[in-house]
C-alpha cells in the first residue's frame, strides 16, 4: 500500500542556508523548529525524505564522505526527537561539468524515492526554498510548497500539508 511522503529540500529549509556551500559540520546548522515540525509530520503518517543538491562535490570543494558525516550527524540529531528520515538523496554534480537528470530541477531523485518507498505521489508534498524544487516535485507529480530560505517549517507544515 503506497504511503504519503513529504520531500524536504536540505539547506535552507532543514538547516541554515549561508549562501555557500555547507559540508563541515561546524558550518551545519539545524532550523530551531525543524524536530518539531518534522516529528509532526511523521505523526500525520508522512514518510520524511531530504532531496538536495550538493555540488560541491562536482566542483571539488568536498566530498562524498563528508556529505555522509552531515547527514549522519542530521539522522542521529533528529532520532533523537524521535524523527526517522526514510531516506537521504543528493546529486554531486555540478551544472558546469555536463547535465545529468539527478540535479533539481530534474525529478529524478524524487522518483527514484517514489519507487524504493513506494510512495503516493497524490498524498506527498516538497518543500524547498528555490524554484528549482518545486520543479522537480512537478516533474514527479507531487505537490510542491515553494518557502522563503530558512523559514520557520512548523507554520508551513500546519497550514499547508496538514491543513486536512
Amino acid at each position: 500500500m503506497s504511503v504519503p511522503a513529504l520531500f524536504l529540500d536540505r539547506d535552507g529549509v532543514l538547516n541554515r542556508e549561508r549562501g555557500e556551500h555547507t559540508w563541515r559540520l561546524s558550518d551545519f546548522e539545524v532550523l530551531p523548529d525543524v524536530p518539531a515540525a518534522l516529528q509532526l509530520a511523521q505523526a500525520a503518517g508522512l514518510l520524511l525524505v531530504v532531496i538536495t543538491n550538493q555540488s560541491g562535490i562536482g566542483l571539488g570543494l568536498y566530498g562524498h564522505q563528508d556529505v555522509k558525516e552531515v547527514h549522519g550527524y542530521l539522522r542521529s540529531m533528529l532520532a533523537q526527537h524521535g524523527v526517522a528520515l526514510a531516506d537521504m538523496l543528493y546529486c554531486p554534480h555540478h551544472p558546469s561539468k555536463g547535465r545529468c537528470l539527478c540535479r533539481k530541477p530534474g525529478s529524478l531523485l524524487l522518483e527514484r524515492a517514489i519507487a524504493r518507498h513506494d510512495i503516493d505521489v497524490t498524498r506527498s508534498f516538497m518543500i524547498g526554498d528555490r524554484e528549482r524544487d518545486v520543479e522537480a516535485a512537478m516533474g514527479a507529480g507531487v505537490q510542491g510548497i515553494l518557502v522563503q530560505h530558512n523559514a520557520p517549517l512548523l507554520p508551513i507544515l500546519e497550514k499547508q500539508v496538514l491543513k486536512a
